[in-house]
């Protein structure tokens, strides 16, 4: 008897804790009513249509769209024919409300707020100039997203959130527990806000999300730490991936391109994201840009094509290892306003300006690196405006009007010149009130190794080949110039190797020899 009455409370729980399958319009209406209905575990199937509701999840219960992963026009086909329609008009809730363990799978989440297409075309066409800094981002006051996560762990996946008037997809975090929601495979575009946005010290994975045309960033980050990975943010008004106020993001192997600023935009003090392996290319500004202070890891990015630099720093502290920035229209990597950076094992090939630009009292340590362009007036690094840099162990082919241009404090050693000779600048060029050390460097190629004038010199252990009359020229020194222990080859009997016209220290040990 005993046994019996033991085995059916066994079948009751079990029969009680089975998962079940709700479908809408079928068995419920609305999908909220489905959501009400349900308990964790249970699934809610929801054929196409339009459904003209806002809706709030049910801890574990998932809601998805009837069909396969077909891919349509946008995304999946079963996510453009069932939609969830907010109707256009302000609210106070979002479109779709997450909850702890849910899951949001295959729906157009559309109109939940006002989507004005005048407004988005005025900041479109300005490139966001007049936006401020927190209008349509995550937090904002007044900002209601389409799809809302406050210190969950659920999955948000296959969705496409479109013509919003605020931000796509929010994620908050919560202080003091970590919650990893999941936002995969999404299409989010043309919102009045960011397409998908991070805040308040959430760490959600962002990945494989296409996300452009929207108000703000494609995705953006403030104080907060997410992984964001293999996503495409393409023709955002503002950065295709945006970092600020502390953020500190892993950015990696995403594709970010044709946005209306930066590719991947970097802002404020403590913003430190690691940002690797990543393309960003034919950016209206920089193809990676950092700012005001922040303290970013730039390594092993292609960045191409982009208007401006292909990683620019302004004010900022970078580390910039294992890149390649080529056909930029102005610096392969540039640095102003006071940056300090290290520059390590780049490429910076065919930039139209410079492949290295430091000024406005910038710091640079410039080590292990390739630059070359064929061609074109600039230098190839330009150190100016008081700036200070040490250049060591480069391959620096190519030139213009100089290899290397000084207006500022640089040291150069141990580094391969490469010009074409015939007509090319000078490898080094210091202007007045410069002090530079150029040393055990081999040059090959130019006018002549070292032009400076009005400037504080001192040129010891290079080798220097086919050159034009004089090796190295030294006038007007600010202090006595030292000139000592350089060789120079040359097939001209009229050639010398150095030509000081001013105060000069040690010249001496400075040999000619005969490349014939």
């Amino acid at each position: 008897m005993l046994r019996s009455i033991l085995s059916l409370i066994l079948i009751t729980l079990s029969t009680s804790s089975e998962a079940d399958t709700l479908y809408v319009p079928n068995d419920h209406k609305t999908i909220q009513t489905a959501i009400d209905a349900a308990k964790a575990g249970d699934t809610i199937l929801v054929f196409a249509g339009t459904y003209n509701e806002r809706i709030q999840l049910k801890p574990g219960i998932v809601v998805r769209s009837f069909g396969n992963n077909t891919h349509g026009a946008i995304g999946i086909k079963r996510a453009e024919v069932t939609i969830i329609d907010g109707g256009g008009k302000a609210g106070e809730e979002p479109g779709v409300l997450m909850a702890e363990g849910s899951s949001l799978d295959g729906f157009s989440i559309t109109r939940i707020g006002l989507f004005d297409q005048a407004v988005w075309k005025k900041h479109f066409d300005s490139q966001g100039e007049e936006l401020g800094d927190d209008e349509g981002a995550v937090q904002a006051e007044g900002t209601i997203p389409a799809v809302s996560i406050h210190g969950l762990t659920c999955t948000v996946l296959n969705n496409i959130v479109h013509h919003n008037g605020d931000v796509g997809i929010a994620i908050t975090g919560s202080e003091g527990e970590r919650k990893v929601p999941l936002v995969a495979d999404n299409v989010s575009y043309r919102n009045l806000g960011g397409g998908i946005g991070v805040a308040d010290l959430a760490q959600p994975i962002i990945r494989g999300n296409s996300c452009y045309e929207n108000l703000r960033a494609g995705i953006g980050c403030r104080n907060s730490n997410p992984i964001i990975l293999g996503n495409k943010c393409f023709n955002n008004i503002r950065a295709g991936i945006g970092c600020r106020e502390g953020a500190r993001p892993i950015v990696r192997e995403n594709e970010c391109y044709r946005n209306r600023r930066a590719g991947i935009g970097i802002r404020t003090k403590r913003t430190a994201p690691v940002v690797e392996n990543n393309e960003c290319y034919e950016n209206e500004m920089a193809g990676i840009g950092n700012r005001d202070g922040a303290e970013p890891t730039i390594r092993n990015n292609q960045c191409f094509k982009n208007k401006m630099a292909g990683i620019g720093s302004d004010g900022s502290r970078s580390l910039i290892v294992g890149n390649e920035c080529r056909e930029n229209l102005m610096a392969g990597i540039g640095l102003t306003g006071k940056a300090k950076a290290t520059l390590q094992n780049n490429k910076c090939i065919e930039n139209k300006l410079v492949a290295v630009g430091v000024t406005q009292g910038s710091t640079a340590t410039i080590c292990g690196n390739h630059f070359s362009r064929t061609g074109g007036m600039p230098p190839i690094i330009a150190v100016r405006d008081g700036s200070t840099a040490t250049i060591q162990n480069n391959v620096i082919q190519g030139g213009g009007v100089a290899a290397v241009l000084v207006q500022g404090n640089v040291r150069l050693n141990d580094n391969i010149f490469v010009g074409t000779g015939a007509k090319q600048g000078n490898a080094v060029w210091a202007w007045e009130g410069s002090s530079v050390i150029v040393s055990d460097n081999a040059f090959d190629g130019y006018r002549a190794a070292v032009n400076a004038s009005k400037s504080t010199m001192i040129v010891t252990g290079n080798t220097i080949e086919r050159f034009q009359r004089t090796a190295i020229i030294v006038k007007d020194s600010q202090r006595p110039a030292h000139v000592y222990g350089n060789k120079a080859t040359t097939v001209d009997p009229q050639a010398k190797v150095v030509d000081v016209q001013g105060p000069s220290g040690v010249v001496e040990s400075n040999k000619l020899l005969n490349g014939a």
